[in-house]
């Protein structure tokens, strides 16, 4: 193995071990700051608003952000953005020893961190291909998948855990000693391993400019706009399931409380199986073939949660169902994501993927709260059996037309080769 490999083989590690502290982290801080709100105030509305203050920044900003990570240094971005997540953090605990702890510091922090994590998360996503070897850039985006899996199931257990056994002072140390680890080991990283270099013409790029830029690439490239269309609406239509697993499972089955939290968190589970399946498997041949099964599978698990609510049931037997069910979605999700990461690493040349991934990260929480609010009025006017096997269906078509032959084609020009005549017929 030649020096740049075995140093690619060292990134491939150190940011498996950067994203862990910073979704590990975030998911921690999010979850006993959104408890402690609740401790101390009783309102849903201080919850809620807490909340909104990790989606409004990324909505409004991450085009910014996108626009940064492609005209600047990537190292700096991410060690800046890093620090100032470290100096947040610290000006709360400080503020906290002085003052004591007010609803209004958490939410300045929570805006803040979001803001400064985002830098970082645009800055590391947009600077895979410039960090590791193409060989391994699946492997790479397996990984980012199953750490945020990870960080789904483990974040609320460990924040649980130390908002009920130790003081927030606590925490706060915890979170600025792992955030101080993120940035030594980040420091040691070389962002300019692979890669081309930025033009003299996109360093004269103004930010209006260059954010137009980001947007005429993406309409100016089918398989691209494609891919990100797909991504938002899997986002979007994602909302049916996170609204209807609550309402179905506790309101309307009457899932006992502890059962429905292993429900949940065996979707994360399927999530990080799906990162392990990804990370040790070769480079997948026709990633958007990958995409479009998942998506099938997606939808048809959508119309199939509602069996439990048509055909009698027993408990145990509904708990192993959704178990079940979750599960697959969880891995299904992860099939569809892994691939589109691969793809967008690929096919986007690194002096847009800034830009590009900024504009998808504004697309997806621009779309969520929106999803949430249509989902929450549908599941009222037409009922959990009205909505999700209609939405189930209409997916169903949507996947079957946005990933019609003459797109997978386009995309893998390749499958029109007699020796792939068999794959073609399968897959297409």
């Amino acid at each position: 193995m030649d020096v740049k490999l075995k140093r690619a083989t060292y990134h491939l590690w150190t940011f498996a071990f950067s994203k862990f502290i910073s979704s590990f982290g975030n998911s921690i801080y999010v979850f006993a700051m959104s408890l402690f709100i609740l401790t101390m105030t009783g309102s849903a509305m201080n919850f809620a608003i807490n909340m909104i203050c990790t989606i409004l920044p990324r909505t409004i900003l991450a085009p910014i952000a996108g626009y940064v990570a492609d005209h600047f240094p990537k190292k700096v971005i991410v060690l800046s953005s890093q620090v100032v997540s470290l100096l947040i953090v610290s000006g709360l605990l400080v503020y906290m020893v002085t003052n004591g702890l007010s609803v209004l510091a958490i939410y300045a922090t929570t805006v803040l961190l979001t803001i400064s994590q985002m830098f970082t998360g645009v800055a590391f996503t947009s600077s895979i291909t410039r960090l590791i070897d193409e060989g391994r850039i699946q492997k790479a985006t397996a990984i980012n998948q199953m750490v945020v899996s990870f960080s789904t199931i483990g974040g609320p257990i460990i924040g649980g855990m130390l908002f009920a056994f130790s003081p927030i002072q606590v925490f706060l140390v915890i979170f600025i000693i792992a955030f101080f680890l993120a940035v030594c080991v980040e420091a040691t990283m070389d962002f300019t391993l692979y890669g081309s270099e930025r033009t003299k013409e996109e360093k004269k790029e103004n930010m209006w400019q260059g954010m137009k830029a980001g947007f005429l690439f993406i309409h100016q490239q089918p398989i691209i706009r494609s891919i990100v269309g797909i991504a938002l609406v899997v986002n979007f239509f994602t909302g049916a399931l996170l609204i209807g697993v609550p309402f179905i499972l506790v309101e309307i089955l009457q899932v006992d409380a502890r059962h429905f939290g292993i429900i949940e968190g065996i979707l994360a589970g399927g999530a990080l199986l799906g990162g392990v399946y990804f990370s040790i498997k070769k480079d997948v041949a026709f990633p958007l073939l990958n995409v479009k099964h998942g998506l099938l599978a997606f939808s048809c698990l959508m119309t199939l949660f509602v069996l439990p609510l048509i055909v009698l049931i027993p408990y145990n037997g509904i708990v192993i169902f959704y178990s079940m069910v979750m599960l697959l979605i969880g891995f299904s999700m992860t099939y569809v994501n892994t691939p589109i990461g691969v793809l967008l690493q690929k096919r986007v040349s690194d002096q847009y993927k800034g830009r590009v991934f900024g504009i998808l990260e504004t697309g997806a929480t621009s779309l969520m709260p929106l999803s949430f609010i249509l989902y929450g009025f549908i599941y009222d006017l037409l009922g959990p059996i009205g909505t999700l096997l209609p939405t189930g269906i209409f997916l169903l078509c949507v996947t079957l037309y946005m990933l019609r032959k003459k797109i997978i084609l386009s995309a893998h020009p390749e499958l029109n080769s007699p020796k792939a005549k068999t794959i073609e017929n399968l897959y297409t």
